[in-house]
């Protein structure tokens, strides 16, 4: 569960990251996509990791099931912000 846990911070760390990035590119691109993007790497982060660490805590495998949700939020919010940037 350790391994389950150390997944769920490195994604944390790197759309934390990515969430800088975007709020920086939301002020040289002001494209509804990059706003979008940035509300798509929260609830992303939120559900992925989230679901993450309480698989870890409580080894409850049904929160396993939830993980690929976050996981389609994050890569929607990568595709969001190069659609904004692109566009512009």
């Amino acid at each position: 569960m350790l391994a389950v846990f150390d997944v769920g911070t490195k994604y944390q760390l790197v759309h934390a990251l990515a969430l800088l990035a975007t709020a920086w590119a939301a002020t040289q691109y002001p494209h509804q996509f990059v706003r979008l993007s940035g509300w798509l790497f929260l609830a992303g982060t939120v559900i992925f990791s989230g679901s993450l660490y309480v698989l870890a805590g409580t080894g409850v495998r049904i929160w396993g099931a939830i993980t690929p949700i976050g996981g389609l939020l994050l890569l929607a919010g990568w595709l969001s912000l190069a659609i904004g940037v692109l566009k512009v």
